[in-house]
């Protein structure tokens, strides 16, 4: 099976909701591997998260992710409320949303997936096996699933 050329492939964009400066780069560096052009976007809070995805004061101009890849543990609010909003929002929760965090808490992984996540990893401390999870990450979404097209206007 023959791929198209990387210059046929749309872009896609993923909103990274993380604030940890180091995690920031390692995805970051990781999606510049993708077998497609991927804008990442990057937030450091929840409100700001929320703020992107509901193209509010200085978002106003946002492109809608096609994958959110969201933290638990963020600033003011947290990655569980945010991953409330988002699945309780009808104009967000078909965007899908991957937990990527440090924690591998049982009441964590399971209140992520009662609150809709579509997936839950944790991270790594070593930097190769973050940088593995990333390149399955980014191969597995942004290359073989099929994502929802975004509405008109988005």
């Amino acid at each position: 099976m023959s791929r198209a050329p990387i210059s046929d492939v749309p872009e896609l964009t993923v909103l990274l909701v993380e604030d940890s400066a180091a995690d920031i780069r390692l995805t970051t560096e990781a999606f510049r591997d993708a077998d497609r052009p991927v804008d990442v976007r990057v937030v450091g809070d929840g409100l700001e998260a929320l703020a992107f995805l509901l193209r509010e004061g200085r978002h106003a101009d946002a492109p809608r992710p096609d994958l959110i890849l969201l933290d638990l543990d963020l600033p003011g609010m947290n990655g569980r409320e945010v991953l409330a909003a988002i699945k309780g929002d009808h104009r967000l929760r078909r965007i899908p949303t991957v937990i990527l965090t440090m924690s591998d808490s049982q009441s964590d992984i399971q209140r992520s997936y009662d609150l809709q996540a579509n997936a839950y990893l944790t991270k790594p401390v070593q930097l190769a096996a973050f940088e593995l999870i990333i390149r399955h990450l980014s191969e597995f979404w942004l290359s073989t699933v099929r994502l929802p097209a975004h509405a008109p206007g988005d």
